[in-house]
């Protein structure tokens, strides 16, 4: 066998084992998402503090804490390779769900996700893996099917989740969960081989760290990138408080009021799926800049249709076709920030990316929630169009039509 075609058969390889397990990992984290804050009411609150605040809580601390780790976890990874990030992840991940099922209350509850926005970081670190190992003129394709295991992951979770917790308790939704995150990093583990070099100097100084991100930073398009990746992640999560509301508000007859909402879900989860390893091969062809804008308009104007309905069938059928859009913005910023930046810097580049989106998502549904209460529950979506027509501005205007990476000017 040649060497180019034992390259191509072990990237290939690396993407399908990597696409289960984002799959796997993204239907075990999702999994428990929708009943966290029925998880915290049965808990209750070893400080008889308010559970509303408890609940919100055990989503924004494990937000912030990734925050502040992807980025040092992205570097190490720069430094001892990208395969064992991810079994880190998964592994890590896999532990402190386990642990989950243990707690005693929803303060507990909220110390371990503080800890597991420390110690996982699953996307970061396959998108790292994957951008070190896929050829250039493929990266659209390879963060396509990450997107689309991720997508599918969301879309099948909730479901997985509920049907446990409500036949054999909240526990056991955590004991599957953790066993999802455990097998997919036996899977890595076993079958991916990464042929790491590290580079020279390799030592953990914080000065290396500070260079590694000086240097990705510096890197031409990466920060308007970075910039798109913010507005994107702040515009979407901010809807998550105003959004079951307004669908509530919409229906006449609320017995399926939870059903029809878990369909919401699923239907967004699975046109972004379906959408996502389309535009990341289109956007191979015809540049990803491209795309990001097409996709970016149409998200401005669904989002604007959303605050419009009468009906919440209306509201379905506009969540499914925002999720093509979110299809093709998301794997197509991945792979813009892989083109702009050097290959030895994947680590670096994807943990700062898992830095920002964290950020968005530790402030979006608070940021969300006071718009809804002051102008109403139809305004956050107004404000969410507002943040994609600037993402729209920013790609048009100052991204490189060039996608080819660029030695940053020191």
């Amino acid at each position: 066998m040649s060497t180019h075609t034992a390259d191509s058969s072990r990237w290939q390889r690396t993407l399908i084992i990597l696409f289960i397990g984002q799959m796997f990992t993204a239907a075990g984290f999702a999994s428990f998402f929708p009943f966290l804050p029925f998880y915290v009411q049965d808990l209750g609150s070893a400080f008889n503090l308010n559970l509303s605040m408890l609940a919100g809580l055990t989503y924004s601390a494990q937000a912030f804490t990734m925050m502040l780790a992807s980025p040092v976890w992205g570097a190490l990874a720069d430094r001892f390779g990208r395969k064992i990030m991810v079994e880190r992840a998964m592994f890590g991940g896999a532990i402190i769900l386990l642990l989950m099922a243990f707690v005693r209350s929803a303060e507990e509850l909220i110390l371990l996700r503080a800890v597991q926005g420390l110690v996982t970081g699953t996307i970061a670190a396959a998108n790292a893996l994957v951008a070190a190992v896929a050829p250039r003129h493929r990266m659209g394709f390879a963060m396509g099917m990450l997107q689309m295991g991720l997508g599918a992951g969301i879309a099948l979770g909730p479901l997985l989740g509920g049907a446990i917790a409500d036949n054999y308790g909240y526990s056991a939704a955590f004991y599957v969960t953790a066993g999802l995150l455990f097998f997919s990093g036996v899977l890595v583990w076993r079958f991916v081989d990464e042929h790491f070099e590290p580079p020279p100097h390799s030592a953990i100084r914080f000065a290396s760290f500070t260079s590694s991100w000086g240097r990705v930073l510096r890197s031409q398009g990466v920060r308007v990138a970075y910039s798109m990746r913010f507005l994107n992640q702040l515009g979407r999560n901010m809807l998550f408080p105003a959004g079951p509301l307004l669908v509530q508000a919409l229906m006449t007859d609320t017995t399926r009021l939870n059903t029809f909402t878990g369909l919401i879900s699923g239907s967004a989860a699975l046109t972004t799926t379906l959408s996502a390893i389309y535009f990341g091969r289109l956007g191979d062809r015809t540049g990803h800049r491209r795309i990001v804008i097409l996709c970016s308009s149409a998200a401005v104007v669904l989002y604007v249709l959303h605050g419009l309905v009468t009906e919440a069938w209306q509201f379905l059928v506009l969540q499914a076709l925002v999720g093509i859009a979110l299809g093709g913005i998301m794997p197509s910023i991945s792979a813009l920030l892989a083109n702009f930046t050097q290959s030895g810097d994947t680590g670096a580049v994807y943990g700062i990316d898992n830095s920002i989106d964290a950020g968005a998502r530790s402030i979006a549904p608070m940021l969300g929630a006071a718009i809804a209460e002051w102008w109403g529950l139809r305004l956050p979506f107004a404000a969410t169009a507002l943040f994609f027509f600037l993402a729209v501005l920013m790609a048009a205007r100052m991204l490189p039509r060039s996608e080819a990476a660029q030695a940053p000017a020191d």
